[in-house]
């Protein structure tokens, strides 16, 4: 059994840049990445802001290499888990047991929405053979054999948790010694489905969005990728590159509340976060940094803000939420903000929390609103909760 997980590379796309370079220099002029509608094709464009990768299917397939009619999901994925391979420089890898445990939740749903569309106006039974590659496992199945992964390929989907459980995973994966490496995260596209839906759920700010904010009012939608490439103690030993991270504790939970919303005094949260510190074997104080899961909703960020506060006391840990710059990025955010957190602690940076302006009447506690270097970062906690009261928590530390 590996006595560790270790962080040996990571990749991101996001609304604010295709790679880790272009998202660390955005974080730093305080950039976000909402904007109106470019490439979906929605009867909202003019009306509901969105995170938007700023690259077409077919300037992201000249990047990842993989034919332009994938769907948006795959190339999203393939960009970011590329780089997190090649951030990780690991030599010999298709000697050592390697896994692909990737999630999302929307699959190849942006292709499904152009199939049926097209169908309508011409239906033919034959034409149902065209319907591969829709679904979520094939998102994943597509860029594992393009990056040549083979012994262990996995989809995980648990609504907005989904890639934070895939990260969960795959440490259990090298801790129980079935794999020696890991590419874990998660990916997915903004779609008309996914937009709609949430638009039905009356949760999307029409403004830039202002998580834990007394005035917030919604959620912008986001898309992207993040991945980490998690080795066992016995790789990380054998590479290279210095390891500065790893993984020192999880935990997932669930509060059985709703279908969509968190449990007012945020019990999946606090379970989620308890569950994590004490596989960890730290303390609340330990914590130097919260990447919030931080919506902007009215409910998420109530109970979450209210977990927080039943577990830690003051002074509080700096805490922010990232999708004031990224947008909610659905089954991806879990990986985007695993990634942010593992460069705060390898660039001792924090994060600000966008457009924030009037802090929650309900808490005593406020997100830092500036970006922050040269910060002493030894332990970041990542939350991530989803749909169904699918909460899951990721602690990452220096070594």
């Amino acid at each position: 059994m590996s006595t560790g997980v270790f962080i040996a590379g990571s990749g991101v796309i996001t609304a604010i840049g295709n790679n880790i370079a272009e998202c660390l220099s955005a974080f730093e002029k305080e950039e976000a990445g909402m904007a109106g509608i470019t490439y979906l094709e929605t009867i909202h464009r003019d009306t509901i802001p969105v995170a938007e990768v700023k690259l077409s299917n077919q300037q992201l397939a000249a990047i990842s290499g993989l034919p332009s009619q994938s769907s948006r999901t795959t190339l999203l994925s393939s960009v970011a888990a590329k780089e997190a391979l090649d951030n990780a420089g690991i030599k010999n890898i298709s000697s050592l047991r390697t896994g692909f445990i990737s999630a999302n939740t929307v699959g190849g749903m942006d292709k499904t929405e152009k199939f049926f569309t097209d169908f309508l106006s011409a239906p033919s039974k034959g034409r149902l053979r065209e319907v591969i590659n829709h679904e979520c496992g094939s998102v994943t199945e597509l860029v594992a054999r393009h990056l040549g992964i083979h012994h262990y390929v996995s989809t995980i989907s648990t609504a907005c948790s989904s890639s934070a459980n895939a990260i969960a995973f795959g440490a259990r994966l090298i801790k129980h010694n079935v794999l020696d490496v890991v590419v874990a995260g998660g990916t997915d596209a903004l779609t008309k489905f996914t937009l709609n839906g949430f638009n039905t759920l009356m949760i999307l700010d029409r403004q830039f969005c202002k998580p834990f904010d007394e005035e917030r009012m919604g959620l912008n939608l986001g898309e992207g990728a993040g991945y980490l490439v998690l080795v066992s103690d016995k790789v990380a030993a054998s590479l290279q590159n210095t390891l500065s991270v790893k993984l020192s504790g999880y935990q997932n939970a669930n509060d059985a509340y709703h279908q969509t919303a968190s449990s007012p005094d945020g019990t999946g949260s606090f379970l989620a976060m308890t569950g994590a510190l004490a596989r960890s074997g730290l303390q609340p104080s330990d914590i130097d940094y919260i990447n919030l899961h931080g919506t902007g909703t009215q409910n998420n960020d109530l109970a979450e803000g209210t977990a927080i506060k039943r577990l830690f006391t003051a002074p509080y840990p700096k805490m922010s939420s990232t999708k004031s710059y990224t947008g909610h990025t659905l089954g991806a955010s879990g990986g985007i903000e695993a990634v942010l957190s593992v460069l705060s602690i390898k660039h001792g940076i924090v994060y600000p929390n966008l457009r924030f302006k009037t802090p929650m009447l309900d808490l005593d506690f406020i997100p830092q609103t500036s970006f922050l270097k040269n910060q002493q970062i030894q332990h970041v906690l990542s939350n991530s909760f989803g749909f169904g009261g699918n909460c899951t928590s990721l602690i990452f530390s220096k070594l």
